[in-house]
């Protein structure tokens, strides 16, 4: 093959890449009315007509205005409504808990503005440029399938606040399924490599790569289930401080909790609101929309802890990244069908670390605004592996760390138990 044909091949490959995840979003977004899609039901959320048109707007910010000759912004107003939390771009963007109230544009014009932007990057993708905007497109690729997720449990908790529970989807039927016992999976201690390395995509915040010391540990075969927690609940673990850190304890009292978020007692029986509405809670599933003081409340209980997310990485690493993600499009965690010492490591349910979302030994934020994709988040948020059934399963890998405050619920959360090895 010649240069020539193959730089083509590459950008058509980039084109093809964009493509894909463009039209994913659409997909998750064509079950969704024009109403449902301007619902924000916390401040936390967002509509999905918003996500449609930000990760349009990050195309349009970080790619087209600076580096498509003649490109002008589809209305210069959108710059400033659909800015999510770069403030170095624009002082005094709209309130994020106000996103819900923009009944304009419509959504329509947020189609226009989509199609308009496709239409310029179809362009920008053809000439020379593409290989001076290749690693960004991949970035805004990857932060609109980031967004892909929150699609799915932004609108899922928009659609639990709706007293008749409406469902987002059909329910996926799968047999009742026997829960494997727990095999505890053992890891020498020693010194390792975590963090990314290499020439595919990562996000700044996995590397650098580093050297960790890790004591001789235990991880568990699988993630922890419905049943499992439910003789937690049952032996009084939501009623127990001395279970609790002191800050779960007080979310605890103030919120109320009593068991995982949107379960719901019906009938003398636990049933929990899913994208596919409300149905019974079952036993075989992994245990979802819990906190991390949930997580850790469960673990001391149990007789164990939570991993670190370096345990997670050392333990997944060579692990085939497969499993019940988005495009499964049962959008719920699912029993576990997998054979092998680990199952579920990837996808169904995120799963809490013990570890405080802090940079990497040698990080240094990109400059500009882009710098503020993650650094900023960096206080306060625990870490989070894994994926879950919201998740593309493109997105995901070994190093990927996600990021939530311990009191957060309404994503695809759960865990897996750890303990030291004697």
């Amino acid at each position: 093959m010649s240069a020539a044909s193959a730089v083509q091949t590459n950008r058509s490959a980039l084109w093809e890449q964009y493509c894909t995840v463009r039209q994913a979003s659409m997909k998750l977004a064509s079950r969704l009315s024009a109403e449902d899609q301007m619902v924000q039901s916390m401040a936390d959320a967002s509509p999905t007509k918003w996500h449609l048109a930000h990760t349009t707007w990050f195309f349009e910010t970080f790619i087209l205005l600076p580096h498509a000759a003649g490109y002008r912004a589809f209305d210069p107003r959108f710059t400033f409504l659909f800015n999510s939390y770069y403030k170095s771009l624009e002082e005094g963007h709209p309130v994020r808990a106000t996103r819900g109230t923009f009944s304009r544009p419509s959504l329509i014009d947020v189609h226009a503005y989509r199609a308009r932007v496709d239409e310029a990057m179809e362009k920008l993708v053809a000439t020379e440029a593409a290989e001076t905007v290749a690693d960004l497109l991949e970035l805004g690729l990857h932060h609109e399938q980031q967004h892909q997720e929150l699609i799915l449990t932004d609108i899922k908790h928009g659609l639990w606040t709706n007293p008749l529970r409406p469902a987002y989807c059909e329910a996926t039927a799968t047999p009742e399924t026997a829960i494997a016992p727990v095999r505890w999976i053992e890891f020498d201690g020693g010194l390792y490599e975590i963090g990314h390395s290499g020439v595919v995509f990562a996000f700044d915040n996995e590397g650098p790569r580093h050297s960790v010391f890790l004591r001789p540990f235990q991880l568990a075969s699988r993630p922890v289930t419905n049943a499992e927690f439910l003789e937690f609940m049952h032996e009084g673990g939501y009623r127990r401080p001395e279970l609790w850190l002191s800050e779960g304890w007080d979310t605890v009292c103030a919120a109320g909790w009593k068991a995982p978020f949107y379960w719901e007692p019906r009938d003398g029986e636990w049933h929990v609101f899913t994208t596919a509405g409300m149905q019974p809670v079952r036993e075989d599933e992994p245990v979802c929309h819990i906190s991390f003081f949930e997580a850790d409340a469960y673990a001391r209980w149990a007789g164990a802890r939570l991993p670190l997310e370096a345990e997670w990485e050392v333990t997944a690493n060579g692990v085939e990244v497969a499993g019940n993600f988005v495009e499964s499009e049962r959008f719920h965690p699912a029993p576990s069908i997998a054979k092998g010492d680990l199952k579920q490591l990837y996808g169904d349910v995120w799963e809490w670390t013990a570890s405080p979302y802090l940079a990497y030994p040698g990080f240094r934020a990109p400059q500009g605004a882009l710098g503020e994709y993650n650094q900023k988040f960096m206080c306060n948020q625990l870490v989070l592996r894994g994926g879950s059934c919201a998740t593309p399963q493109s997105h995901i890998r070994d190093t990927y760390r996600n990021f939530f405050p311990p009191a957060a619920r309404w994503q695809f959360m759960g865990l897996r138990l750890a303990n030291d090895r004697n």
